[in-house]
């Protein structure tokens, strides 16, 4: 998932938002951008991942959590593996 304008920090805090749900592993990506830019966010995004077994638990508080901060901060994209 990535978020354009989202800092460090908060990217920094979804991730452990996330990890508190049992069984969701989550981290952060680099930045691939060629170029600098102030308004972009120095993260690339943040991988989540959790077990099929688990999706049916998991997958609405993952939605519930990334809905909050896109909120606040601007809507989710995701990202192609």
């Amino acid at each position: 998932m990535h978020s354009p304008q989202l800092p460090l920090a908060v990217y920094r805090e979804v991730a452990a938002h996330l990890r508190q749900i049992e069984g969701v592993n989550t981290g952060l990506l680099p930045q691939t951008a060629k170029e600098f830019d102030y308004l972009q966010s120095q993260v690339g995004g943040v991988w989540i991942r959790y077990n099929a077994d688990a999706a049916e638990q998991c997958q609405p508080q993952v939605e519930a959590i990334l809905t909050y901060y896109g909120d606040r901060y601007g809507q989710w994209e995701t990202l192609s593996k």
